[in-house]
Formats: structure tokens, C-alpha cells, sequence
């Protein structure tokens, strides 16, 4: 049976909104409503003071939905409403409660994922290669810029790339690679990944509108980068280079544990508050047993377009020092370059623009390191299973 957003739409009438005030439609709370192969993806606007008392009432639009014959499951999202955007939802204030509310019962935490030593028992995604996870222990440190001038230099090396943007509260791949639209479905049954520059890209930017923020729990941010992996038609691809969100959350965990990483690249910029939020990153991969395939100093030094001088403006060396003192592979300096930032804005990556500029030749000279120490992690892990000689 073909699910229709009407359908939804009429569904989602019966649910109450906030306070018992009317439906979530009527209130103009639900989003756009997108639907691939049977699965049906919105987001509900709620005040942000209230997204958490709020809960329940997206678990009820989500099993409202469920219960439409031929829907298979449902992505619903609670977004925080934009103050002075003209999105703001007419949902009313709290009324004081009569009296107090019986207490609940506290919510059961979700099962912990496997040990990282069950890796044995992690799937591969089917047509794709590799799998290369960028990230970085801070925001703010060029991760997603770097991410996609490495995939882009992959490419220009000659490999199949794909992009999964993982960052579900940040989503930048449709800005840095310039892709608008939504994505359509092969056969009805998974997605079709977007493409430009040569490059496969999924990101759940496709999926929401640039601006509308994002405010989703553990359990929903792994669902969401569970399908965006799993149930795309990404091969076949040489490799596929996930953008990881900042930090050591959910997010991470999820890839970490769930999939198998080729290995990791770390992203840092050369002061020591960058580096000791690196070091986490890599603690953190280092303990889900995927390997360090090597950290990337962004930002590393800038040269003034007037005289050429050069300014260490955030130090110089603190990634390479890091990298020596850990035995990690220092794959190489990116510097500060205005180019750089403006060619990101405007969705042209410098290796897609400028291929044969000098920082064009620094990506895809750290693609290649990359890729050779990719190709030096698989020897030794097939070096290291044992063989049974009979006699």
C-alpha cells in the first residue's frame, strides 16, 4: 500500500497538541513531510523551553503514524522553534497545574552497545570498500572542510568517494559541496545518494531545511545514522569518508562500534586546547579498537597575501609533537588560508576549484597518506590471523 503525506497529515490530526489546545496540524507544528520507501520522516516545532516536557507528544505522532497500513517505521523529531524567524508555532503557554502531577516512573536506559572487542561481529555496508572516519574532539577546528577536500582528494587519486555526513545537529555537506533538494528513492526501497564533484553524499541537511535546528535524544541520532549508512545505494565505492559530528558522543559510538572503520583521522588545530580535546578522540577510537590512521594540524600557519610573511597565529607544530609523542602519523599541515574559507562558503572545495593551487596539492597529498596507511592496516591485520598448516 503507498503511504501519501495526506494520509499522514489526516493521521497526525488525531494527535493532540500541547495542553490539549487543538491537533499538532492545525497548530502548524509538523514540518514538511518526506517519505522513502515506506518510511516517513518529519519534525514537530515546540517551544525550546519545553522540548523535553514535550517527549511524549512526539512518541504520539510517532506511533500515530506506525499505525498507517504500509508505513514501516517513522523518523519524528522534536525542532526548537526559531525566535523571530516567523516559524514560531502558536502553541500556548503551560496552564499551572491544578495539582501535582503523579510521579513517573523512571524512563529504563537503553541496553549498552556491544564491547568494542565483539568487532568480529561488526556488518560491512554492502558495495563499499572502506570506510574512514574524520573527527576532532572540538568544534570549530575545520573537521568538515578538511573532511571533504580529503574525500575530494581521494578522488582526484583516482577512488570511488562517497560522503555520509554523521553531524545530525550540524549538517554542513550541502553547503560545502553545494547540493540542494531532496533525494529520491531506487525501486522504493533505499535512497539514492546525492551527488557532485564525482562525489556519492548523504546528509540529513537533505532531509530538513538548512536553518531548523535539530533536538534529538542517544537513541534517535543512531537510528537516523543507522539508516543514512545502511540503507542508501552507496556502491560501489573505493571508500566512503565519514564527517563525524565534534566530540565523543552517541554519534561516534555508533560508527565506532557498530561499523567497520578502516581508521580514523583527527583534526586538530595546533594549540594545546585543540590538542587536549584531540587526544580525546583519539582515546576514545583507540579504546573501540579502530585504528589511528593519523592527525591533520589545521589551520596550521597563514601567509599574508601582501608580503608573503608567514604567522603562526595559533602556534605552529603542536599536531605533529602530539602525533610524534603518540607513534601516530602525522599526515600533514593545512594552513589558514582565506581560499580556503571563501571556496567552502560558496560550495566549490579548493581540490574541486583550484585542482592545481598549493592547497589543492596539500589535500590530496594527505589523501594519499591516508590511503597508504589504510592500505598498511589491512596488511597487518591480515598479517596477524593465524594460519593452520596441516602436516
Amino acid at each position: 500500500m503507498t503511504v501519501t503525506k495526506e494520509s499522514v497529515i489526516e493521521r497526525l490530526k488525531t494527535v493532540n497538541g500541547p495542553d490539549f489546545t487543538g491537533n499538532i496540524v492545525d497548530l502548524g507544528m509538523v514540518s514538511e513531510i518526506f517519505i522513502a520507501d515506506s518510511k516517513v520522516f518529519f519534525s514537530i516545532t515546540v517551544p525550546a523551553a519545553r522540548a523535553q516536557e514535550l517527549e511524549p507528544l512526539r512518541a504520539a505522532a510517532e506511533r500515530a503514524v506506525k499505525a498507517i497500513p504500509g508505513v514501516a517505521s517513522a523518523v519524528v523529531a522534536l525542532t526548537a522553534e526559531k525566535k523571530g524567524g516567523g516559524m514560531e508555532a502558536p502553541v500556548p503557554p503551560r496552564p499551572a497545574p491544578p495539582r501535582p502531577a503523579a510521579p513517573q516512573p523512571a524512563p529504563q536506559r537503553p541496553a549498552p552497545h556491544a564491547p568494542a572487542s565483539q568487532s568480529h561481529g561488526k556488518r560491512g555496508v554492502p558495495g563499499i570498500d572502506a570506510i574512514i572516519a574524520v573527527a576532532s574532539g572540538k568544534g570549530g577546528v575545520g573537521k568538515s572542510t578538511t573532511a571533504v577536500n580529503l574525500a575530494l582528494g581521494l578522488a582526484a587519486n583516482g577512488l570511488k568517494v562517497g560522503v555520509l555526513d554523521a553531524d545530525i545537529y550540524g549538517p554542513s555537506m550541502p553547503r560545502l559541496l553545494n547540493i540542494r533538494g531532496r533525494p529520491q528513492t531506487v525501486d522504493g526501497k533505499v535512497l539514492k545518494p546525492m551527488q557532485n564533484y564525482g562525489l556519492k553524499v548523504m546528509s540529513m541537511g537533505f532531509l530538513v531545511d538548512e536553518e531548523t535546528p535539530m533536538i534529538w535524544r542517544g537513541p534517535m541520532v543512531m537510528s537516523a545514522l543507522t539508516q543514512m549508512l545502511r540503507e542508501v545505494e552507496w556502491g560501489p565505492l573505493d571508500v566512503l569518508v565519514v564527517d563525524m559530528p565534534p566530540g565523543t558522543g552517541d554519534a561516534q559510538l555508533t560508527m565506532a562500534q557498530q561499523v567497520p572503520l578502516a581508521g580514523s583521522v583527527i583534526v586538530s588545530t595546533p594549540q594545546d586546547l585543540a590538542l587536549i580535546d584531540a587526544r580525546k578522540g583519539l582515546n576514545m577510537f583507540k579504546k573501540v579498537d579502530v585504528p589511528l590512521l593519523g592527525i591533520v594540524e589545521n589551520m596550521s600557519y597563514f601567509l599574508a597575501p601582501d608580503t608573503g610573511k608567514r604567522y603562526d597565529i595559533f602556534g605552529h607544530g603542536g599536531a605533529r609533537r602530539e602525533a610524534e609523542r603518540l607513534g601516530v602519523t602525522f599526515l600533514g599541515e593545512v594552513p589558514l588560508e582565506m581560499g580556503i574559507r571563501e571556496s567552502s562558503d560558496a560550495g566549490a572545495p579548493v581540490v574541486a576549484s583550484k585542482p592545481e593551487g598549493a592547497e589543492a596539492k596539500i589535500y590530496r597529498d594527505i589523501a594519499s597518506k591516508v590511503w597508504d596507511r589504510v592500505q598498511e592496516e589491512r596488511g597487518a591485520a591480515e598479517a596477524a590471523v593465524p594460519s593452520i598448516v596441516f602436516e
